[in-house]
């Protein structure tokens, strides 16, 4: 399983469309908030799952604040990461992480790109998805294996 992550698009509908361009052969898309209803345009242009996470400039959505995913037996929390204090580091975070027992945190929020274990829970931030400094992530996931690598977009 290929999982592209993106977050933080900020309504820059451009830079998605060149991510799509750039990240091939996924099977499922994650979006961790902040203008969450981009994911209906990212919806628009693949045919794959796309998730999405409620950040907290998104405004009236129906993106959940808290998104679980279940890939390969492993357990994904898809969440933005404001209501965690991730802008203060990501002790909440990964306190919150053991109490639902995921494998895997998937957050935004910060802008900054987070690609490390901490208390055997990947934490995952592909970083802000628009402007000239636009990033993102892509999962791969393989007989409860995952590996997970930062893609600077064009």
């Amino acid at each position: 399983m290929r999982i592209g992550v993106i977050s933080d698009t900020h309504g820059d509908l451009v830079t998605i469309r060149q991510i799509i361009d750039q990240v091939k052969d996924v099977d499922m898309w994650m979006h961790a908030g902040d203008c969450s209803q981009d994911a209906d345009y990212l919806r628009s242009l693949v045919k794959v799952p796309v998730y999405a996470a409620r950040g907290n400039c998104d405004g009236h959505t129906t993106a959940k604040i808290d998104e679980f995913i279940e890939v390969d037996k492993l357990k994904i929390w898809l969440t933005h990461g404001h209501r965690y204090g991730v802008k203060q580091g990501t002790r909440e975070l990964v306190r919150w992480a053991k109490h639902h027992a995921v494998d895997i945190v998937i957050y935004g929020h910060t802008h900054i790109v987070d690609n490390r274990w901490c208390e055997d829970v990947l934490l995952f931030n592909p970083g802000s998805s628009y402007g000239n400094r636009a990033a993102c992530g892509v999962l791969e996931i393989h007989d409860n294996q995952v590996t997970a690598q930062m893609i600077k977009c064009v």
